[in-house]
């Protein structure tokens, strides 16, 4: 915990509780920087949002696209609450087919974060890795262009909602 954080924590100006277990798991499994965790800690302190706001808030700034993050980075925070209350928890009124695709691109999200995250470690060093992540990653950019664009015409196509 840096500084910055510590002096917002005993202050007062940002929930303990939120930050040990809604932004604390970023950093641990999601590769959130600690700078981004610290801009994120200072923009929202002092702004005496419930942990439930800020749970939401974090989703959206650290899984969520950079629009949202600018947005709160900003300061703009009525907005992008708004945004993440419109969201249901669940997949409620989807069909089985729809639910799938949600949880497949939420588990697509989920490694992206984490191979962003682990594939800078100095640990990844024996030649059997090398010799298999060069195959794996290979085969994931020969379909970067297809996945890409993919999943922008979906995102065109449900921004429509």
């Amino acid at each position: 915990m840096g500084p910055k954080i510590r002096e917002r924590l005993f202050a007062g100006a940002f929930p303990v509780y939120a930050y040990m277990y809604t932004l604390r798991p970023f950093m641990r499994m999601n590769g959130g920087k600690k700078s981004e965790i610290e801009d994120f800690v200072e923009v929202l302190s002092g702004k005496n949002l419930s942990v439930r706001e800020i749970e939401q808030l974090a989703n959206g700034y650290f899984r969520g696209p950079e629009s949202f993050r600018d947005e709160i980075r900003r300061g703009h925070i009525a907005l992008p609450l708004k945004r993440m209350r419109e969201v249901p928890e669940a997949a409620e009124g989807c069909n089985e087919f729809e639910r799938t695709l949600l949880k497949d691109l939420e588990i697509t999200q989920k490694y992206m974060q984490r191979v962003m995250g682990k594939s800078h470690d100095r640990r990844l060093e024996s030649r059997a890795f090398h010799v298999q992540a060069n195959l794996l990653t290979g085969g994931i950019l020969s379909r970067e262009s297809a996945f890409v664009e993919a999943l922008k015409k979906l995102h065109d196509r449900t921004g429509q909602a």
